[in-house]
Parts: structure tokens; sequence; C-alpha cells
């Protein structure tokens, strides 16, 4: 499957890792074309984050594998875009 864009859950401690050796360690996996991650919650001792990644054929594994090598945890996948080319989510009116 050509994954295009995950979206992660992704939570971790405080003090380490910083937000750049995430972003450094999921920039080494192959496919990997960009990615964006935005603080969602900070409590007492974690910090939750969102993170975006885009690119051609993103390996779901190796992602994770990156990102628990740096002592981080994903929780879930909140979006998950494949196929040819990307489709952005359509507005709901409620």
């Amino acid at each position: 499957m050509n994954i295009r864009r995950l979206v992660l859950d992704v939570d971790k401690a405080i003090s380490r890792p910083t937000l750049v050796e995430i972003a450094e360690a999921l920039e080494r996996v192959s496919g990997v074309e960009a990615l964006n991650i935005v603080v969602t919650e900070i409590d007492i001792e974690t910090v939750g984050t969102e993170i975006t990644i885009e690119g051609t054929r993103l390996d779901y594994p190796a992602l994770v594998k990156a990102i628990e090598s740096t002592g981080a945890v994903v929780h879930s996948i909140d979006q998950l875009a494949a196929g040819d080319h990307t489709i952005e989510p359509a507005k709901r009116e409620r």
C-alpha cells in the first residue's frame, strides 16, 4: 500500500526526547518527505503530540520503531491517506 500521509497521536516525557530528536529520527526513515509536530497537551509528566508525516510509500512499522527509539510512544493512527494521490478531508457541516 502506498501510504502518503499519517497523523499519529504520540506521547513523550516532559524532558526527553525533544521534539527535534523525534523529528530527526523520523526524517531518517525512507519515504519521509515532510513532517509536522504539534504539542496538543501537557501534564506533569508527559507531553501529547500530533505528528503528521507525508511522503511516498511510508513504512508504518519503521516510523513506529523510529519514534520508539527516541523514548516516545505511539498511541494511535488518527488519519491515514493512501493511493496515487492525497485526498484532503471534507469539512462536515453539523
